[in-house]
């Protein structure tokens, strides 16, 4: 036999055994703890929703499936550090419409790509923005309220989660759609903008419904329209934007992704727990409470994820791009 028809064989054989030993690992998995990064501040959305469905997917899984809060630069630095980890499965990340749409577009050097760096697991939740303000602020409606802002200008102090979060992102299409340039008051994460605005420091937010209803419902702010297509059953008596005639109507998601580089496998055991999670009435229920909504079952699975991704890539970066010029 010629020396080099030996060398092809060993190579062939040690490819199959490649691929037998990552069989038997996917098999095993999850054979420990998996640590899922919210790249945001605990209490946000993200880390809400987060809690909720993981906390039935590691029921469904059998292993322990702990929360780590990496908090910065508008999901950046928790994102990066998910984009760097070991593609073994262990190590996932709970994105949100900022760190994959929003940081691309405004933060220089990112060191993620949102497509190329990461495989999508799916969907975990769908959440309308709530325009809220603080309880004391001078307007009964929205009306009443976009005069007030078209009134007085940069004179309104505007709250958000930082450049590029779900906060940011929800006002900067309010704000566009009725023409108005409120002073922007940035935080570390939508909570802490939540705690000022509820203290009185600044004087309104957009942010979605799973951060803000509790808040709503207890009367600590004051809620004027929702982005919903209607009226959400948590919070019955906030009006749609619509039905002051603003056409101001959009959806802040959340959803699971892993590493490049995870095995199909292990992103198929991932996938099914995610659905089987969402189709539990306990995590239905609570989301429901919080005024979210869970994904059609068509719009769970890896491949469709992936392509909503994409496509809010497309749609949402013209606007960040203008508004990061200031045009």
């Amino acid at each position: 036999m010629k020396p080099g028809t030996c060398i092809w064989k060993a190579f062939a054989v040690a490819m199959l055994l490649v691929g037998f030993v990552g069989s038997v690992r996917a098999q095993d998995y999850p054979s420990r703890a998996i640590t899922v990064v919210v790249p945001f501040p605990p209490g946000g959305a993200s880390d809400v929703v987060a809690r909720i469905v993981t906390n039935q997917m590691s029921k469904i899984l059998g292993q322990s499936i702990v929360i780590e809060n990496v908090s910065g630069a508008g999901g950046t630095v928790g994102s990066a550090r998910v984009a760097a980890a070991a593609p073994d499965g262990y190590t996932l990340l709970a994105a949100a419409m900022g760190s994959h749409v929003a940081a691309p577009v405004l933060t220089p050097n990112l060191k993620y790509d949102p497509v190329a760096d990461f495989v999508p697991i799916g969907f975990t939740a769908h959440s309308p923005a709530i325009i809220i303000a603080r309880k004391d602020f001078p307007a009964n409606d929205l009306k009443e309220f976009v005069a007030s802002l078209r009134q007085r200008g940069d004179a309104v102090k505007q709250a958000h989660g930082g450049i590029g979060a779900s906060s940011h992102m929800a006002c900067l299409l309010f704000t566009a759609e009725i023409g108005v340039k409120p002073a922007l008051v940035a935080y570390r994460g939508s909570a802490p903008a939540l705690n000022d605005l509820v203290g009185g420091h600044v004087d309104f937010m957009c942010e979605q419904s799973v951060s803000v209803a509790e808040s709503v419902l207890a009367g600590s702010v004051k809620a004027f329209a929702a982005s919903a297509a209607k009226r959400l059953e948590t919070l019955p008596n906030v009006p749609t934007a619509k039905e002051a005639g603003i056409n101001y109507e959009m959806s802040v998601w959340a959803g699971l992704f892993a590493p490049k580089g995870v095995s199909p496998e292990i992103i198929a055991r991932l996938s099914d727990a995610l659905d089987r999670a969402l189709d539990e009435a306990v995590v239905r229920e609570r989301i429901a409470q919080l005024g979210g909504s869970i994904p059609a079952k068509d719009e769970r699975n890896p491949a469709a994820f992936d392509r909503f991704v994409r496509s809010e890539i497309a749609r949402w970066s013209p606007i960040l791009a203008a508004a990061g010029t200031g045009k």
